[in-house]
């Protein structure tokens, strides 16, 4: 290929690239740049103001809802770790009749619509006679939680060296101690990463969370949702830009461990 040609490709790539980009990320744009507006109305720019970001600590019901989001979010992620890794582990090392059935259920999860689970998982609890509260919405996020935190896991152990935890074996050590000592240590990166990222996906929810909550129970994303039904305020702005620079943040952390991981196993 010529090189005129090969550039005017490239250029093309680039300009693609770029709208793709523009497409995805200058609406978040637009809606910081509309948190510092001091007028009431998001359509109409007034001057530039920080009321909308002070009055977020004053407001008492995103608080509440924040609070509540935060108690759903570490509760499925405290469970989900624990569930998560030891399922992980168990797929990994053991060989039992229908272990290739039971990993794709386990992986369900991520593959379907969240309505789907939300709907499910009313339905469920409902024949059951379980009464609609606030540890209704932990139980249905510990479902898509623990699969996120279980893939995470997987791919960590399958770098790893499966003879690390022979030699710890031959060593003198009980398998109990040789899992808390040799292969804890080695998945807690990939542990932690999944964790973050199945926080972000918790305290985004809100199909689930809607169907699940019952009377006294309402998660920051209900809250967002059932004010900006009636057109979005200022104070919505700037509410969201807290909360992507939040994930952002939590999603970077996740990546950063996982690329320290990887590297640290590439040396060895």
């Amino acid at each position: 290929m010529s090189q005129p040609a090969l550039t005017k490709r490239t250029s093309w790539q680039m300009i693609v690239t770029l709208l793709l980009f523009g497409f995805m990320y200058f609406p978040i744009l637009v809606l910081a740049f509309y948190s510092f507006n001091a007028s009431r109305y998001s359509s109409r720019w007034e001057g530039f103001s920080l009321r909308w970001y002070e009055s977020l600590l004053n407001d008492s019901r995103i608080l509440s809802s924040l609070q509540d989001s935060l108690f759903v979010a570490f509760c499925a992620v405290g469970v989900s770790a624990i569930l998560g890794t030891m399922m992980a582990v168990g797929l990994a090392k053991y060989r039992f009749f229908g272990k290739g059935v039971y990993r794709g259920v386990s992986y369900l999860p991520l593959i379907i619509p969240d309505i789907a689970i939300a709907v499910a998982t009313l339905v469920f609890l409902a024949t059951l006679g379980v009464r609609l509260n606030i540890w209704t919405i932990v139980a249905a996020h510990v479902v898509f939680c623990l699969a996120y935190i279980a893939v995470v896991v997987s791919s960590r152990l399958a770098n790893l060296n499966p003879h690390l935890e022979e030699a710890a074996l031959d060593l003198g050590a009980t398998p109990l101690q040789a899992f808390i000592k040799v292969l804890l240590p080695e998945l807690m990166p990939a542990i932690v990463s999944g964790c973050l990222l199945a926080f972000v996906l918790s305290m985004d929810d809100l199909l689930i969370a809607s169907f699940t909550a019952g009377g006294g129970a309402n998660t920051l994303p209900m809250e967002i949702f059932s004010r900006v039904r009636t057109g979005v305020k200022p104070d919505i702005n700037a509410l969201s830009v807290v909360l992507i620079l939040f994930s952002g943040a939590l999603a970077f952390l996740a990546e950063y461990l996982r690329y320290r991981s990887d590297r640290r196993q590439f040396r060895q």
